[in-house]
């Protein structure tokens, strides 16, 4: 912590200097300020200018460019403005070069306890204390999980509005088994972070668990609050997942846990879950699903033929925008594969497998059955507009792409 106020310190002084600097070139903008009041001269120039402009209205009169009433006008106008110009000015005497000296070091007291104080309340003091503890357990030859914990109890009490205490404690909690102080903990950060879907589901699988994997009135309070804000939170699926498991209804836990996959990045979370839904076709007594990562090799994917109806073939030009899409039935996912072609190309067949995935945690080997989605743009934009042609089948079997024939979808409907 000494080298974070020294820090501080070094920081604060290219601010102090420049509040400083002002009082460095007090003297020389007094004496310059002096020397122009005792040399003004603006009221003779004003004058010298005043008898220009006479002279110049008089040469007009006396060339009849004006008349007497005009010329009378004129020079009534230019003595009004000579008067307002050389009226004199009281000015206010000039203060000494040290006037306001103090105001400075006052200012400068003010900046460094207004810096010092906004750290304390603005600053990551409190969680560099946290890494300084971690360090020393760690450092430590008799450290321990036990003795971390306590560590961070201790930091809890000091810091109590510091979301990373109890985002560190509620992981300690659970992983030795204290799940009432992890609930404790979870539920004192959502009281600072705010009811948001991760945490809201980190609870209701923990109280799921406590429960002995019983969907309690509590538990479906939070899953239904959570999937309100975030119908693809993961974790509450895989927790729907497990009840419906243990319910029986393993198609249902399957589409749960399938749901979860295409929002996790963790790898052992997927491989999990993947070893659940293999589990779950098990009892079901179908054959077991190809892993995605096993579904490349072999080739799982849909082949599509796409055709144009000739009715509307006069609608579009050889240089339009095809896009050949497969999404999941339920529509929640990004597209598994999007293929991207021209009008001139149609009649065409092509194929939808992993390759073609926008996303790896979105790809067509994921998912039993697909819709298909054919669509021309003539803007080339990824989404629908008005007068696009398209044509769509609703439900495709997914499998192994070289097995069985190309299912057609033919081009036949307008968007309105």
């Amino acid at each position: 912590m000494t080298l974070l106020w020294i820090a501080i310190a070094v920081l604060l002084l290219p601010a102090l200097w420049l509040l400083v600097s002002p009082l460095r070139k007090a003297r020389s903008l007094h004496d310059q300020q002096r020397d122009f009041e005792a040399n003004d001269s603006s009221a003779e120039q004003n004058v010298a200018i005043f008898k220009r402009r006479l002279a110049s209205l008089e040469a007009a009169r006396e060339r009849g460019d004006i008349d007497t009433a005009r010329f009378e006008e004129d020079r009534l106008e230019l003595e009004r403005s000579l008067l307002e110009d050389t009226a004199f000015r009281e000015r206010r005497p000039l203060k000494t070069a040290s006037a306001g000296r103090i105001v400075v070091p006052v200012v400068m007291v003010a900046v460094v306890a207004v810096s010092v104080i906004w750290y304390q309340q603005k600053g990551a003091e409190g969680d560099l204390v946290l890494l300084a503890v971690q360090q020393e357990v760690q450092n430590d030859p008799d450290g321990s999980l036990t003795m971390y914990i306590e560590r961070m109890e201790e930091q809890a009490e000091r810091q109590p509005g510091n979301p990373n205490v109890w985002s560190s404690l509620f992981p300690l909690y659970r992983e030795t088994g204290q799940m009432p102080k992890a609930v404790d903990a979870l539920e004192r950060l959502i009281d600072i972070e705010g009811r948001i879907p991760p945490l809201l589901a980190q609870l209701a699988q923990i109280r799921f668990f406590m429960a002995e994997r019983e969907l309690t009135d509590e538990v479906q309070a939070l899953v239904d609050e959570t999937l309100e804000q975030d119908p693809r939170q993961p974790t509450v699926l895989g927790l729907l997942g497990v009840n419906a498991f243990d319910n029986g209804d393993y198609q249902q836990a399957i589409d749960h846990w399938r749901r979860a996959i295409a929002n996790i990045e963790d790898p052992n979370t997927v491989a999990s879950l993947r070893e659940g839904i293999r589990v779950a076709q098990e009892r079901m007594g179908i054959e077991l699903e190809i892993e995605p990562e096993e579904a490349v090799a072999v080739g799982n994917g849909i082949r599509v033929r796409v055709g144009l109806d000739e009715e509307l073939a006069g609608r579009v030009d050889d240089n339009d925008t095809v896009f050949i899409t497969a999404r999941d039935i339920e529509g929640e996912l990004p597209p598994l594969a999007v293929v991207r072609t021209q009008v001139s190309e149609l009649p065409m067949t092509v194929t939808l497998d992993d390759s073609a995935a926008m996303s790896p945690q979105a790809q067509i080997s994921q998912v039993r059955e697909a819709r298909l989605m054919v669509r021309v743009s003539p803007t080339g934009q990824a989404a629908p507009q008005p007068g696009d042609l398209f044509g769509d089948l609703e439900s495709v079997s997914v499998g192994p792409i070289d097995e069985g024939e190309a299912v057609e979808v033919v081009i036949n409907r307008v968007f309105e």
